[in-house]
């Protein structure tokens, strides 16, 4: 998988990260691993349950808000934590991401909890191929 850093003082109340992937597949992968251990300590996360993300978008920036939205949206919806996740992107009349993630219902006593990402936000949002890697920014309202 790619790797992440935490950016600080970018947005005030905000979560900012910065991530690498050698695919887009893996940059993607590497953000929702960043989303996740901004609310708890994903190692804690084990693989109980399946939930399957189909989406579609213009862009590679379009397409990471609606997968991190995603995310988040399941999240809230299934009282769930996630901390695998398989990411396959065709580029075709834009962009079609289709993904696995494996979680577990969220649990304050096993799960090393943080805080509570409530969306991902456009401010400062890229992403971008610079020579073999493909990198992202991002800014999620905590």
């Amino acid at each position: 998988m790619g790797k992440y850093r935490f950016l600080e003082n970018v947005a005030i109340a905000d979560s900012a990260f910065e991530a690498q992937g050698e695919s887009m597949e893996d940059l993607f992968q590497t953000c929702a691993q960043a989303t996740f251990e901004v609310m708890a300590d994903t190692s804690t996360i084990e693989s109980k349950l399946k939930e399957d993300v189909e989406l579609a978008g213009e862009n590679l920036e379009e397409l990471l808000f609606d997968w991190l939205a995603e995310l988040i949206y399941l999240k809230d919806s299934k009282s769930m934590l996630f901390g695998k996740f398989e990411v396959k992107i065709e580029e075709k009349e834009g962009y079609r991401l289709s993904a696995s993630i494996w979680g577990e219902p969220a649990d304050q006593k096993k799960h090393k909890v943080r805080v509570d990402v409530k969306a991902v936000t456009y401010h400062l949002l890229e992403v971008k191929q610079v020579e073999n890697m493909w990198t992202a920014k991002v800014v999620l309202d905590t």
